[in-house]
């Protein structure tokens, strides 16, 4: 398996950004798709980007296309969730992982412990 941790969460205004980084190690040499989910204080798991291995695929939710960008370092092992006009719906825990690359998460088999983002109006 793959250990992943998560950094770069925090408190901002509305209209902010922040960039998550999820720093891999581990069974790094593999090839893996990776994803951002995210979950609000009484609701479910959500889906936010997934990005391939090479980096040529990307996924987002509609929720957040047009502000929100994936992205990947190979060689530091990282990758990054850029967060940008952020709104308070956004508030939520961040969580990355590594595995299948789609929208479910049950298709991942590695996850980050999370980190806090707040939004405030």
């Amino acid at each position: 398996q793959v250990q992943l941790v998560e950094s770069g969460g925090g408190l901002v205004q509305a209209g902010g950004s922040l960039r998550l980084s999820c720093a891999a190690s581990g069974r790094t040499g593999s090839s893996y798709a990776m994803g951002w989910f995210r979950q609000a204080p009484g609701k479910e798991r959500e889906f936010v980007a997934a990005i391939s291995w090479g980096g040529s695929r990307l996924h987002y939710a509609d929720s957040v296309q047009g502000r929100f960008t994936i992205s990947r370092d190979n060689a530091k092992n990282t990758v990054y969730l850029q967060m940008n006009s952020l709104k308070p719906e956004d508030t939520a825990v961040y969580y990355c992982a590594a595995g299948g690359g789609t929208t479910r998460s049950v298709d991942y088999d590695s996850w980050g412990q999370g980190t806090q983002v707040t939004v405030s109006s």
